[in-house]
């Protein structure tokens, strides 16, 4: 699609005529029927506004003229898991796994071939592949060539490990000990808890990155689940596929 396209499709769709538009983004209407009929296309400043509006990157509104990659893991970009900086902006340079309202989530590399490995083993990888080629790419990428520069000197791997040494602390009966958490979208993994009534609830945002991870008990059928960040601790165990979730605790910290 151009741009023309783009922002007529995203106007009509949110159900907004041009004058509602032009209010919403400081322009006039005839601005808005310029770029709809495809004579001029939003400054930059204007497409900034464009993409908060619409909840879309920069690259979507010009007609998606670039592949996006995540600077760090490398993963294709699209709108659902673009990135957003500390005042929600969307950050087309990363995914939401990778960087989360302005902090980066992995300080060391192996790490994350690690995570990496575990989500590409099994889709036309092997295990000594997937770790082949994340050891040859992410060399490649942005985060990894300025890591002096980007990263924090450790303090979100310490707050991290400051997370597991309390979660382990709780001593969940039958609960696998932590030693790692990483980054999770909230989409993913926020399971709906069935209350005594009958009703269900949520505790999680979709568009949030907590950190968390899945503990499997040899034997069992059912997962625990562990998902924290700055305000809480929960605690979860589920069947496959994350049916049948029960809720073992939820602590603010």
């Amino acid at each position: 699609m151009t741009t023309q396209e783009v922002i007529y499709d995203l106007r009509t769709r949110s159900g907004l005529s041009q004058d509602e538009l032009a209010e919403k983004v400081f322009v006039t209407r005839q601005a808005v029927s310029r770029w709809e009929n495809g004579d001029t296309v939003p400054n930059t400043e204007t497409l900034k506004l464009l993409s908060d509006l619409f909840n879309v990157s920069i690259n979507t509104l010009l007609g998606s003229p670039r592949q996006l990659f995540c600077q760090c893991c490398g993963m294709p970009l699209d709108d659902t898991i673009i990135s957003r900086n500390a005042d929600s902006s969307l950050n087309e340079d990363y995914c939401k796994w990778c960087y989360a309202d302005g902090t980066y989530t992995y300080d060391n590399m192996d790490d994350l071939i690690e995570v990496c490995v575990k989500n590409m083993a099994g889709d036309g990888f092997s295990e000594e592949q997937a770790r082949g080629y994340l050891k040859h790419r992410l060399p490649e990428l942005d985060y990894w060539k300025r890591h002096k520069e980007l990263s924090d000197g450790g303090k979100f791997d310490a707050f991290k490990k400051q997370l597991v040494d309390e979660i382990n602390a709780l001593r969940i009966p039958g609960m696998p000990k932590v030693e790692s958490l990483n980054a999770l979208v909230g989409s993913y993994v926020n399971l709906a808890y069935p209350l005594p009534g009958g009703a269900a609830v949520r505790f999680l945002d979709d568009s949030t990155t907590y950190l968390g991870t899945q503990l499997e008990v040899p034997g069992e059928e059912r997962c625990f689940g562990v998902l924290a960040n700055a305000d809480f601790i929960l605690i979860c165990t589920y069947a496959e596929g994350g049916t049948e979730p029960e809720l073992l605790l939820y602590k603010k910290r």
